[in-house]
């Protein structure tokens, strides 16, 4: 699906240039010698589920906010929602580019709920139109199909992918974006699992590079972003003394 002229890319060039080969100057050292310094990004041919759900969810907030939807708009998200509907089933790269083998990411799948789920709303609630039955039944399918093989049960805590051990801090937003709520069981037990195995010095991994197949060499720290994360669960499920405590201790 990745690559075909039809279908939508994950990002552009800021013309619209579809095309964004990826190297290297090796001649320029790179902020604070971060090297190397990239031109392009390869990711332009990927498949990240993730970010239909992100598209179509942003447009959903912008027609609670009062934005009145256009008829064009509402054609290409229905557009994304007919190619969403099979392509949920794949697996993809993930919201973090891997470049490693393509995995079933739970929180891609996750996304594709959410995208099925305001695509309902958008009729449901502002009455627009569209195969709101087939959209329902197909939000139904991919919510039992993520409790069903992206949850450990033993562990209690979603993974990284179906079948993996490893953990993504992506699992902290599945109460955020709706998808369980904050005090269901498996909520609480993957937010301390995080707390407990994807913690270093405070803050929160993406994930560990000894354990997820990324494809790249060499270990990553922490990502500032997912330990914010920790504090809008922690914040989520009520613990808000300690959520404020670890948003202001040291960041």
């Amino acid at each position: 699906m990745a690559g075909d002229p039809a279908y939508a890319q994950i990002m552009y060039a800021r013309d619209g240039v579809r095309r964004l080969p990826e190297y290297e100057l090796p001649w320029l050292s790179g902020y604070e010698g971060a090297s190397p310094v990239r031109v392009g990004n390869d990711a332009a041919g990927q498949l990240q589920l993730d970010v239909h759900g992100e598209v179509l969810a942003a447009a959903h907030v912008a027609r609670t906010a009062g934005i009145v939807p256009t008829e064009r708009g509402w054609e290409l998200q229905r557009w994304l929602a007919e190619h969403l509907e099979e392509a949920w089933k794949q697996p993809d790269n993930g919201i973090w580019e891997s470049c490693g083998e393509r995995q079933h990411f739970v929180y891609s799948k996750v996304m594709c709920w959410v995208a099925f789920d305001v695509l309902v709303k958008g009729v449901e609630r502002f009455g627009l139109e569209g195969p709101v039955d087939r959209w329902r039944a197909v939000r139904e399918e991919i919510h039992a199909d993520v409790c069903e093989k992206g949850y450990d049960a033993k562990r209690g805590t979603f993974t990284q992918a179906y079948g993996s051990k490893a953990l993504n801090a992506c699992a902290l937003l599945i109460p955020r974006v709706g998808f369980l709520p904050y005090d269901d069981e498996r909520v609480l037990g993957t937010i301390e699992t995080i707390r407990r195995e994807l913690t270093e010095d405070g803050f929160v991994l993406r994930y560990r590079t000894d354990e997820s197949d990324d494809g790249l060499s060499g270990h990553e720290g922490s990502f500032l972003a997912c330990s914010f994360w920790l504090v809008n669960a922690l914040w989520g499920i009520g613990c808000r003394q300690e959520a404020t405590r670890s948003s202001s201790s040291g960041w």
